[in-house]
């Protein structure tokens, strides 16, 4: 095939557009679910219960070469139902944590918000 002639090229700009119109969109269905999240978050109530520390785990992104690494850090907490909650928190919250601590638990919706540890 001639890449100078007209299907050619207007074969690559159909792919072009479509590769577009899926990067954007994704982009996009990002923002709005972020946003979506942060309102829902804002509109619950904050609630305080009795739970324990289950698990930590972490999650790294990037760092081979000369790119800069990211960590994203999750603790895991159970109430005195049974029920389990992941959070996401940060490095410095994570680091105050231990697994198998007893205390109140803060949170909104899906929002960590302080954990207040207590003699078991």
């Amino acid at each position: 095939m001639d890449p100078f002639s007209p299907f050619f090229f207007g074969g690559f700009s159909i792919v072009f557009t479509i590769i577009f119109l899926l990067v954007a969109g994704t982009f996009l269905f990002v923002i709005v679910k972020g946003i979506t999240e942060w309102n829902k978050n804002n509109h619950s109530p904050q609630l305080t219960v009795a739970a324990h520390v289950k698990t930590k785990r972490t999650e790294t992104t990037g760092g081979s070469g000369d790119s800069s690494a990211s960590t994203w850090y999750y603790v895991t907490f159970e109430y005195e139902s049974g029920d389990r909650q992941e959070f996401g928190v940060n490095g410095r919250q994570f680091g105050m944590l231990a697994e198998g601590d007893y205390g109140i638990l803060r949170f909104q919706g899906t929002r960590y918000l302080d954990f207040e540890r207590s003699a078991a």
